[in-house]
């Protein structure tokens, strides 16, 4: 059970979301007919989605109600805890009070919950595939950077032990980690081992060097190469080899397997060819195209890799999307056909 964040410390529009800039417009419209009506029971909204998911996003989710809410202290929360691990139908958070002070508030609380939920599952998913090898969240060039920060911390209630940006690394992590693009190495005239020693001689000593190893298409030699060069200093080099592209020390080992991109066969020969030099102490980090049924693969076939980094992958798999439903008016059960009171005893009252 992770510690409740507060409400302060949450960056919240708080204007535009309580004057509904955010909302679909038939709650603002649910919102001014209550008002203008004088009808005002007191309601419980239940919230809940329909698959086995890592629960995120409920403390902003609890911010945002409360600081958002018109009457917020006469509203009576209950909820859940990111990180929590959710079955079908669970109910994770419930809102008593009366519609018209937090009906505005539905599809940005919703939507909170929705993104952050799916990015924690999916890196939890791959987290739990990797057998307790270091995986590292890197997909926010695939995505819009204002939502940089809110997934990084999902990465980090997920189960990633390292992130790519400085935002993602908000909530959670000491410092962003990366090393060496492609750009620099081509900037150096694809001279991978100029571009690894500028980096080292100008990147502070407490930054893994990690040296970038496919830009010729051939992981094995520049790897002897760099680590010729660096020695113990080097940590370790990343394959991120294209999938339209078969390594050069692949191809005298093809076969029956599918020898595009970053293979087990290519990580094998890379570790091999380490190890014969006496560089066992630089590690493989693998990157490019990576899931959950990959790394399952690789670490099923016993590859020697030491860290995933797992980009886009991580936003592709399908949405974990919430519901929030009327299921209480006046103390009373009333709720749409199919749907009912869920309760829940592991919810917990927010003071």
């Amino acid at each position: 059970m992770t510690q409740r964040r507060s409400p302060e410390c949450f960056d919240i529009p708080v204007e535009k979301i309580r004057n509904g800039y955010f909302s679909d417009t038939y709650f603002i419209k649910t919102s001014d007919i209550l008002r203008k009506d004088g009808y005002h029971p007191r309601v419980m909204m239940q919230i809940f989605q329909r698959k086995n998911a890592i629960l995120c996003g409920i403390d902003e989710a609890l911010a945002i109600i409360q600081r958002c809410a018109y009457h917020p202290e006469s509203l009576v929360l209950h909820a859940l805890h990111d990180g929590d691990e959710l079955s079908p139908w669970e109910t994770v958070l419930t809102i008593e009070g009366d519609l018209a002070d937090f009906s505005h508030l539905e599809t940005v609380y919703l939507g909170v919950l929705a993104r952050q939920s799916k990015i924690a599952t999916h890196v939890h998913e791959v987290v739990r595939v990797a057998n307790n090898k270091p995986v590292l969240f890197f997909p926010s060039r695939f995505d819009h950077y204002s939502v940089q920060e809110v997934d990084g911390y999902a990465a980090y209630i997920g189960g990633a032990q390292g992130v790519s940006t400085i935002a993602n690394a908000q909530y959670g992590y000491d410092d962003a980690i990366g090393t060496i693009p492609h750009a620099l190495i081509a900037t150096y005239g694809g001279d991978t081992l100029r571009a690894t020693n500028a980096f080292h001689k100008y990147i502070d000593p407490q930054v893994n060097r990690v040296a970038l190893v496919d830009f010729d298409n051939n992981c094995v030699e520049t790897s002897l190469t760099i680590a010729r060069a660096l020695g113990d200093s080097l940590w370790g080099v990343r394959l991120d080899t294209s999938d339209a592209l078969v390594d050069a020390s692949v191809i005298p080992y093809m076969s029956t397997f599918k020898p595009t991109g970053v293979c087990p066969q290519l990580v094998r020969n890379v570790r091999r060819a380490l190890d014969d030099e006496g560089f066992s102490h630089v590690k493989i980090v693998v990157s490019g195209g990576f899931n959950a049924e990959r790394i399952q693969q690789f670490e099923r076939e016993k590859t020697p890799v030491d860290v995933y980094a797992v980009g886009s992958s991580l936003f592709e798999k399908e949405n974990i999307n919430f519901t929030a439903d009327i299921v209480m008016v006046n103390n009373e059960e009333c709720a749409k056909f199919g749907r009912q009171l869920r309760p829940n005893p592991k919810l917990e009252l927010i003071k």
